[in-house]
């Protein structure tokens, strides 16, 4: 990039003082140009070289060589270099919008196991965990990834799940439980068979989808290369016929003049309006994206946003938090704040996630001084002394252990439930908040003509149909695996025309295969994992789902004034061809003209930053 700056600038340095200066050397003053055009354009030229070895003659780069050496030939000096220089302007304008979007993660995913520890008699020995065969027993001590599937023999624990299913709260796992492999050991110490070999883990699956799902992106070409392709070559046999056969069988016709013309053609035919205009039009939307907290990592992106017809999202982190926080406290026969106080009061020796949320939501100094006989009953809750009251604080197995009458309706959420002196005082349920402008982003995608919103997620299928039903999305997929999650999205791709686009909205490493499997892969970056934002392809960096209709409406945007360049310049540029190759317009009108369409354009592309008023 910085070489490019560089090669640009110098460039430009050279070009001016052979411009500017009146040199009495006119020898000196073209090799001023020459060595001014090697220096900006030398790298396209030889690129089109390599590419007509390759077969790949008519592309943009050949279309710009020919052009601009075309320049040269009849004299044109200034003309010539100054195509190149805006065409390499151009294409630093697109490295730096893409290399600006991206993140620099050198590692995809960071979930695959570095060892697993097998019991061999007595000891413990690390191995690779493709060595593992299925049968052998792993020991995962605290904090340790779970480096294969297994079913648990030996202790209980809480695991993170969030790198496989995007669940923010650990699932608590005892004898008889299957692990999976990804997922992470926090504290107790479990001894588990295994199930599965290493290749056929669901961490190793996880990897193939994302390998797997990235060949099969479709990415469509750039507008100027498909336009390339066919201009360049019809411009270049036009231009030869126009030089040789008019004074071949037009008597008195000279040869010079109808080189000159020729050769005016091929000024006139440089297609720098569409060679700068068109790419600025989407550098200046993605800019302009940037602005709003949005990051796209390719024109292409931008351009199929327009033709979404399908959004889908995941649920943890992506249209809620991904925080647990107490949603609603149920009392009886005590106050709401009593029932706070004590459950608080209770819980406060665990750093569970529950326990947070419950202290988090008390919001006051927790006095240990009033607690006493603290027992962790595993799988179930704490039994504590509080204020002299003893306090049974858990799930529904608690209750039933000690034999206490309870509610027992199916609650959204995870619920705790509370007895004071073995009597039953409420319960409180804990879930996931929605974001504050869920509801929001659903509504504007609707407004904006998109013809499903679907939810996908690992959680039970009460939370999704509960945030779905919230959000009025039209449907909802829950208890979802990220392989299940590819799945649904194949289903889904079935749904829409040909032209029409699927966007996959997520945030977590389970995500990542299907981001990549989406047209469009959206991340949330603020909170998202790594590997979600580099599977991605546009990157909300202020994690609010309504910034996507905000990127749709910029993207419509864009693609406006690209089709406005594209008809003024095309419309301009075949009339003044036709009026070169009649010899009507002299040299410097054809460029005049050329520049000219190219400033109006250029000008119009800059209309793309704004997007105060969308």
């Amino acid at each position: 990039m910085k070489t490019k700056i560089w090669r640009i600038i110098i460039g430009a340095v050279v070009l001016a003082i052979a411009a500017i200066f009146n040199l009495n050397n006119n020898w000196l003053q073209v090799a001023l140009f020459i060595i001014s055009y090697i220096i900006v354009g030398g790298d396209v030229v030889k690129r089109a070289i390599k590419n007509i070895f390759r077969g790949q003659v008519f592309d943009e780069n050949f279309l710009m060589s020919v052009a601009t050496i075309g320049a040269f030939l009849i004299g044109e000096y200034p003309e010539g270099v100054a195509v190149m220089l805006f065409y390499q302007v151009g294409e630093l304008f697109q490295s730096y919008a893409v290399d600006k979007s991206r993140k620099s993660i050198a590692s995809l995913m960071d979930i695959r196991p570095d060892y697993a520890n097998v019991k061999r008699g007595e000891e413990l020995v690390k191995v690779d965990p493709d060595e593992v065969q299925i049968g052998d027993i792993i020991v995962i001590k605290a904090g340790e990834k779970i480096p294969l599937d297994g079913k648990i023999i030996d202790g209980s624990s809480m695991i993170d799940t969030s790198a496989l299913t995007g669940e923010s709260v650990p699932r608590e796992v005892e004898v008889g439980s299957d692990i999976l492999s990804g997922c992470i050991n926090i504290n107790g110490v479990i001894t588990a068979e295994v199930t599965k070999e290493f290749g056929e883990s669901t961490v190793s699956k996880i990897l193939d989808l994302v390998e797997n799902a990235s060949s099969k992106k479709s990415q469509s070409e750039q507008f100027i290369t498909k336009f390339a392709r066919y201009y360049t070559p019809i411009v270049v046999v036009i231009a030869v016929i126009l030089a040789i056969v008019p004074p071949l069988v037009i008597e008195g016709a000279k040869f010079s003049d109808w080189i000159y013309r020729a050769l005016s053609f091929l000024v006139v035919s440089c297609p720098c309006a569409l060679v700068i205009s068109i790419p600025l039009s989407f550098f200046g939307g993605i800019g302009g994206a940037s602005r709003k907290g949005i990051l796209v990592k390719g024109s292409n992106y931008l351009e199929a946003l327009a033709r979404t017809e399908i959004v889908v999202f995941d649920k943890t982190g992506t249209l809620t938090k991904g925080v647990f926080n107490v949603q609603e406290i149920q009392p009886e026969g005590i106050s709401k704040e009593e029932l706070l106080e004590l459950t608080a009061y209770a819980e406060s020796y665990s750093n569970h996630p529950i326990s947070l949320s419950l202290k988090r939501a008390y919001g006051k100094e927790i006095d240990n001084g009033r607690i006493s006989n603290v027992e962790e009953i595993s799988g179930h809750g704490v039994n504590a002394v509080v204020d002299g009251k003893n306090i049974l604080a858990g799930n529904i197995k608690l209750m039933k252990k000690y034999n206490i009458p309870h509610f027992e309706f199916e609650l959204v959420g995870t619920v705790v439930h509370v007895a004071v002196d073995n009597k039953y005082s409420g319960y409180i349920v804990i879930a996931d908040e929605v974001k504050e402008d869920s509801a929001q982003a659903i509504k504007e995608l609707k407004a904006a003509n998109i013809r499903q919103t679907v939810m996908l997620t690992g959680d039970a299928k009460s939370v999704g149909a509960k945030v779905a039903k919230e959000l009025g999305l039209d449907k909802v997929y829950a208890e979802l695996l990220p392989g299940d999650k590819v799945d649904k999205l194949e289903e889904l791709f079935s749904q829409k025309s040909t032209k029409g686009k699927l966007a996959f909205v997520g945030d977590g490493i389970n995500d990542a295969p299907v981001l990549a499997r989406a047209d469009i892969g959206i991340a949330m970056g603020g909170l998202g994992s790594d590997a979600a934002i580099e599977a991605a392809d546009i990157v909300i960096m202020t994690d609010e789902p309504s910034k996507i209709a905000t990127a749709m409406k910029i993207s419509k945007k864009t693609l406006k004034i690209a089709y406005q360049n594209i008809t003024l310049a095309i419309g301009i540029k075949v009339i003044v061809l036709i009026l070169s190759a009649l010899g009507i317009t002299t040299m410097w009108a054809a460029i005049f003209a050329d520049v000219g369409v190219t400033i109006i354009a250029v000008l119009n592309s800059f209309r793309a930053l704004n997007v105060k008023n969308l």
